[in-house]
């Protein structure tokens, strides 16, 4: 294949004939083996109290995350990371023999974003990696398939869905590559052009942060990652409130300034260890942000730095993260579920577990084995979901 020219997944072009349906496995019996579950209620109380230990929990923030996780289940699935690192050996042990290597972790239908690269270029894929963490590989591609299954009205058959983020993944491990959006991938663009209402809602968001002073060394290097010529005494200095899903109470603050006729955003983002090594009970070690976002096979976005325990980025309405908001059913297309597929696997791809170690991995696996460890997973956050509304 040319260099930029895309897959046939990263294209669009990806057969709709209906998958073959797979018999109820193993997997389906994974919530009666189990026995009683332990409370979700314990397990955020727990996490809580360890994230408190990591940063300066912004409270008004959390009581917002308690809020909007009562919306719905795929809500809740993005606010509750911490929960799914501690439960799904238990909820599908069948996975956990999976070859390991660094993982993005906290996959899910909103993990992806669009960025621009040192050349200029419009980039999409996955673009958070709090929660990146060596685990079976397979752990992203079924919390991915989970969130498609809890997203609202999908328009997909779920079991086409799996077969599509899979046959998408495959391919990616045999071409690993990014997404360029005026290049060979030039049909995402609507996926990720945010619409005019949109960018209006943007501007007004950042209209209204409020002004706050960050820890010095955090306001220094916001400031310092403006581009040159801006008036630095006319630098607005802000928190970001309530935004993000399991990110939500960790400090985020801003730098608006002013600059060649538009407004310029840096942002920082309190990185604390991946909820995986809470829930493994291992000592907190060093982030893997960084190692996942500047991978091997991606088009790394420039801006992007950990400094201070925080992460700094370039924020803009055309580099930014996408979400799908209360359409995302009706926007899941088997393509654009191929191509987060083929994505995830130009991150894998770049870990130390040898690419034929992983086809050989899958190769092994039943028919319908995504869609049904997905159903599990599915039913035991929709449980989780149930006892913290009630």
């Amino acid at each position: 294949m040319k260099a930029g020219a895309g897959s046939r997944y990263q294209r669009g072009f990806i057969s709709t004939h209906p998958s073959v349906g797979c018999p109820r496995s193993a997997y389906r019996l994974a919530t009666d083996r189990m026995g009683p579950a332990m409370s979700f209620r314990k397990d955020n109380s727990d996490y809580e109290a360890w994230l408190a230990e990591q940063c300066d929990v912004v409270k008004k923030d959390i009581a917002y995350k308690h809020h909007r996780m009562k919306k719905s289940p795929f809500i809740f699935l993005r606010a509750t990371y911490f929960r799914w690192a501690r439960k799904i050996g238990d909820w599908c042990p069948e996975l956990m023999d999976a070859p390991k290597l660094l993982s993005i972790g906290d996959l899910h239908l909103e993990n992806f974003g669009t960025w621009r690269d040192a050349d200029g270029r419009l980039v999409w894929g996955v673009n958070d990696f709090d929660e990146a963490a060596v685990m079976p590989y397979v752990l992203d591609l079924v919390r991915l398939v989970t969130s498609i299954q809890l997203a609202p009205h999908p328009a997909v058959d779920p079991r086409r869905a799996a077969k599509a983020v899979l046959r998408g993944y495959r391919e990616g491990l045999e071409e690993p590559q990014p997404a360029l959006l005026f290049e060979g991938q030039t049909w995402l663009r609507p996926y990720a052009e945010p619409a005019e209402d949109r960018l209006q809602k943007f501007w007004n968001e950042v209209a209204d942060y409020p002004q706050y002073q960050p820890p010095s060394r955090v306001a220094k290097a916001l400031i310092e990652n403006l581009p040159d010529g801006v008036e630095k005494k006319n630098v607005r200095l802000c928190s970001v409130p309530y935004k993000g899903g399991g990110s939500l109470g960790r400090p985020r603050y801003a730098a608006v300034g002013h600059w060649r006729g538009g407004q310029v955003i840096r942002e920082a983002k309190a990185l604390v260890p991946s909820a995986w090594t809470w829930a493994s009970g291992e000592k907190s070690g060093n982030s893997n942000f960084l190692e996942l976002a500047n991978g091997r096979y991606r088009a790394p976005d420039p801006f992007l730095q950990v400094r201070h325990g925080f992460v700094f980025r370039r924020v803009a309405a055309d580099s930014h993260k996408i979400e799908l908001g209360a359409d995302a059913g009706k926007k899941l297309q088997l393509n654009l579920l191929a191509a987060m597929g083929f994505d995830i696997a130009s991150v894998h791809a770049a870990g130390l577990a040898p690419i034929k170690a992983l086809r050989a991995d899958l190769e092994r696996r039943p028919r319908g084995w995504l869609n049904a460890a997905a159903e599990v997973a599915a039913d035991n956050v929709k449980r989780d979901y149930r006892e913290w509304r009630n």
